[in-house]
């Protein structure tokens, strides 16, 4: 018998009265939250929608989306860490949980493994890695060979403390390059400058850089992920020129810690019936993303490894923020 159901078989023999409050009604009884800390109309915020709606009809109940933004997505993730361990309250977490307790120790929550709960996976989203049409380089071992012997001309864009701007790191430090960061509000903003020459490359998302490829404003060299994007077959992984890089966003749902295992074993398990849809899965590679099953353990050992890699990019790079 799994663990989950033994504890329920044992509760149903309890008096009432010894119950918790979380047992004697079924869960869930009331719509549930999930906190995002990015702005609505973003890919990251059409996605945590997405998947709400899915989740709503799974489980049986109302999933609102509320965002909550600032603070470099700590105001969110502190909100639900705060939040009364009941499941009523998610966060739409990111890889941010993973690279602010090094670039940013004072935000809260300070320790993600233990401030809050794992709950299930959504997806990852892989970056392309463009350049400016004008750059002498058509592959990334070309790009590579020219940054060499053009130390410090190139210059990248990216906010500062994001995957992007840690993958570009990431990067120089994998081809032993040197290139200036020129820190900008992403998205919209960091395309124009790549199509203007203001700085030489960029990864950005494929839902952002697609339009632009199409038109030669700007060239793909190469994806952040280990595995070629299906929407652009022909160009390779960064890991087919540098062994072993990976570099992408993702999200998983989060509970606040403490929440009893039946209720996040319930979330995760209407979660995946979501996350393995196929109409799902097609509307998420729609936004350039892959949809990820997966349940707490699988999340945990997801924020551990990744929170190791970034740290060790950030240490490397010397980065701080003010």
């Amino acid at each position: 018998m799994p663990p989950a159901l033994g504890r329920r078989a044992v509760l149903a023999t309890l008096p009432l009265a010894a119950v918790p409050a979380w047992a004697q009604d079924a869960f869930p009884s009331r719509p549930i939250t999930v906190v995002n800390a990015y702005g609505a109309g973003g890919q990251t915020d059409i996605a945590t929608r997405l998947t709400a709606d899915r989740l709503a009809t799974a489980i049986g109940q109302r999933v609102l989306v509320e965002n909550r933004v600032g603070g470099a997505t700590s105001i969110a993730s502190t909100a639900v860490a705060h939040a009364r361990p009941d499941g009523y309250m998610l966060l739409a977490g990111t890889s941010s949980l993973a690279i602010n307790p090094t670039l940013q120790p004072r935000l809260t929550p300070r320790d993600p493994m233990t401030e809050l709960a794992p709950v299930g996976a959504v997806y990852r989203g892989a970056f392309v890695f463009h350049i400016y049409p004008g750059l002498p380089a058509r592959t990334l071992p070309e790009f590579i060979a020219y940054a060499k012997a053009n130390p410090g001309k190139l210059n990248y864009g990216g906010v500062v403390g994001t995957v992007v701007h840690l993958a570009t790191e990431m990067l120089c430090q994998r081809a032993g390059i040197e290139m200036t960061a020129v820190p900008n509000r992403g998205g919209v903003e960091g395309l124009l400058d790549l199509q203007a020459g203001r700085i030489h490359c960029n990864f950005q998302s494929p839902v952002e850089a697609m339009p632009s490829l199409e038109d030669g404003k700007t060239i793909a060299l190469a994806i952040s992920s280990r595995e070629r994007l299906p929407n652009l077959p022909n160009v390779p992984t960064v890991a087919e020129t540098l062994p072993g890089f990976e570099a992408v966003l993702w999200m998983a749902l989060f509970a606040p810690a403490g929440t009893p295992e039946p209720v996040i074993d319930k979330i995760a398990a209407a979660l995946g019936t979501v996350t393995e849809d196929p109409a799902y899965k097609a509307r998420m590679a729609q936004l350039g993303l892959t949809a990820e099953t997966g349940g707490p353990a699988d999340v945990r050992a997801l924020l551990a490894a990744d929170t190791v890699n970034w740290r060790r990019v950030i240490t490397e790079a010397h980065i701080q923020t003010n």
